[in-house]
């Protein structure tokens, strides 16, 4: 029973890995290849085959599905999307992924208390507070990475957002399967998308390597990523797996610094090891502390 209960918790941690890949392989991209086109390219590829596979399967009801769910989490996901990898390229592939997904826990904290009326405890406020110091010392970096303060907004926005995403999944899933949930999701979120194919230049996608890394982040880092995520955040709560996704921005640091020779200064590291504190205390503080409803 306790193996059975542990999975969940593993298929969020693989998704997570996976999405960790996603700002490095970004980097092998030309120089036009604008991160609107990535977003979009990455959402189709991810979710459109899969579509097909499931409406083949019946496994996706038009008359039935939560489509007003569904439409609200591919909002989160095209907006989280396009910032994230605007941030990628403004200030490097590991303190992107560090403040965007290390900061979606806090954030959920926040969306939680005003919207679910759930008053944050003690710990939550702790590690709000760490998190917020550690993004200021990544402003104060020294270091060879470019800290840009426009890509850390970015960052932080992208956080909130996915927050929203995690939090709208989560009640999406109580009604629908993960496969189909990330087919529609997706395929709506590349409907969505769709337009910056018309605005921007998409020259370089008549490269094949450029397109087989996009195939891969929809494929590898969208599909079977958002499915493992999917499959574990039925299983456990929201903050849970938002938490179990510290893997990604880890997993991107260290691939940003090993792949892409990305030098992190010392004020950086520092930065880094609060955020990744915050979220400790947060994991470990919460089987002691839970929130509780306001009156």
């Amino acid at each position: 029973m306790k193996r059975v209960a542990v999975i969940p918790y593993i298929f969020v941690l693989l998704g997570a890995m996976l999405w960790g890949t996603t700002g490095t392989a970004q980097t092998f991209l030309p120089d036009n290849a604008h991160p609107f086109i990535i977003s979009a390219g990455r959402s189709a590829t991810g979710g459109i085959p899969l579509l097909i596979i499931m409406i083949l399967l019946k496994k996706i009801k038009l008359h039935t599905w939560p489509w007003k769910q569904t439409l609200y989490a591919a909002i989160c996901i095209s907006l989280f999307q396009l910032l994230f990898f605007s941030s990628v390229r403004l200030t490097g592939v590991a303190i992107a992924s560090v403040v965007a997904i290390g900061s979606a826990p806090v954030f959920s904290g926040v969306v939680e208390w005003i919207f679910l009326k759930m008053k944050p405890t003690k710990v939550w406020g702790l590690s709000t507070g760490l998190a917020i110091v550690g993004c200021l010392f990544l402003f104060l970096t020294k270091g060879e990475v470019t800290i840009d303060p426009v890509g850390i907004l970015y960052s932080l926005v992208a956080g909130l957002i996915f927050a929203f995403y995690t939090l709208t999944s989560k009640s999406l899933l109580q009604k629908e399967e993960a496969i189909p949930v990330v087919a529609v999701t997706f395929s709506l979120s590349a409907l969505l998308l769709t337009p910056f194919f018309f605005i921007y230049d998409i020259s370089w996608l008549a490269d094949p390597g450029n397109v087989g890394i996009i195939v891969y982040l929809g494929l590898a880092t969208t599909s079977v990523a958002y499915v493992l995520y999917g499959w574990g955040l039925r299983k456990i709560p929201a903050s849970s797996a938002l938490t179990l996704s510290l893997a990604e921005p880890t997993t991107a640091a260290l691939l940003g610094v090993v792949v892409v020779g990305e030098i992190l200064g010392f004020t950086s590291w520092i930065g880094i090891g609060l955020l990744l504190g915050s979220i400790v205390i947060l994991t470990l503080g919460s089987k002691a502390s839970k929130p509780n409803k306001l009156k």
